[in-house]
């Protein structure tokens, strides 16, 4: 009875859970929404179900969209976007102006979550150095990066940035990053903030609890306050979805092959 259904827009994430469109049918006992109103949700993960027509959504994993942002921007935001706001407050990350900002590196910043979380980190005065492939290293540099390597050359794969200077934060969305690799680079009390861990580092998050140097886990758990925040935020135009592709629903197992490729910069949308 709480539920409704959603048509329209729909993002491609590993999981299928980020919709965005408007409201076709109510329950009987939803409260905040009607017919015809443009919301965004993310499904409960082991539901999933995103890639469809049609989807049903309880209304207390549902927002509004507002005014003046696409269902595509909010369908890129509800697991990419949360996975990168959790990771920012994760390094004390404050967004209200009154924050210290840190030498922090952000891997693999052309992705759906290292592209917002670029975006995120310098609204919150951080200095950011990124790495990502060569053509896309124009992009994270025009979202905010005061640096950008190229994780191909010598330089990018030691994390070395002009400066010379360790990262106070190393926040990693490759699994494809290493411990062993990270510790090199960060300063004396540095940590790592690791939002897609291998087995290796989530050794290393158990084995460094008590180093000075740590590796830390993040796994989502931010909730609709923090989505209604970023929705605000993209409102505001201080926050974007990088879209890397549209795909109509016909070809879906082509969006679906591209995301899973894990070379997308940014976003995979399905239209309907």
């Amino acid at each position: 009875h709480n539920l409704f259904q959603i048509i329209k827009m729909f993002a491609i994430c590993k999981t299928v859970t980020d919709v965005a469109g408007e409201i076709i049918e109510i329950g009987s006992a939803v409260q905040q929404f009607k017919v015809g109103d443009k919301v965004v949700s993310k499904l409960i993960f082991w539901k999933a179900g995103g890639l469809a027509e049609y989807v049903a959504a309880s209304e207390s994993i549902t927002v509004p969209l507002p005014a003046g942002v696409s269902s595509a921007d909010a369908a890129g935001l509800p697991v990419a976007g949360l996975t990168a706001l959790q990771a920012v407050k994760a390094i004390g990350t404050k967004f209200d102006g009154t924050g210290v900002g840190s030498n922090i590196l952000i891997t693999a910043a052309s992705g759906g979550i290292g592209s917002y979380a670029v975006q995120l980190a310098k609204l919150g005065n951080h200095n950011v150095t990124a790495t990502c492939g060569a053509r896309n290293l124009e992009l994270v540099a025009d979202i905010g990066a005061d640096e950008a390597l190229d994780y191909k050359t010598p330089e990018g794969a030691a994390l070395k940035n002009s400066s010379g200077k360790k990262y106070d934060y190393i926040v990693n969305t490759t699994n494809g990053g290493k411990w062993s690799a990270f510790k090199p680079s960060l300063s004396s009390h540095g940590r790592v903030v690791d939002v897609a861990p291998n087995f290796g580092n989530f050794v290393a998050s158990i084995l460094t609890l008590f180093s000075k140097k740590k590796l830390s886990t993040v796994i989502l758990s931010l909730g609709m306050e923090d989505l209604r925040f970023l929705l605000e935020l993209v409102k505001e135009r201080k926050l974007k979805t990088v879209i890397d592709s549209r795909h109509p629903f016909e070809k879906a197992a082509d969006a679906w092959e591209k995301s899973l490729s894990s070379h997308a910069t940014g976003k995979v949308i399905v239209e309907m």
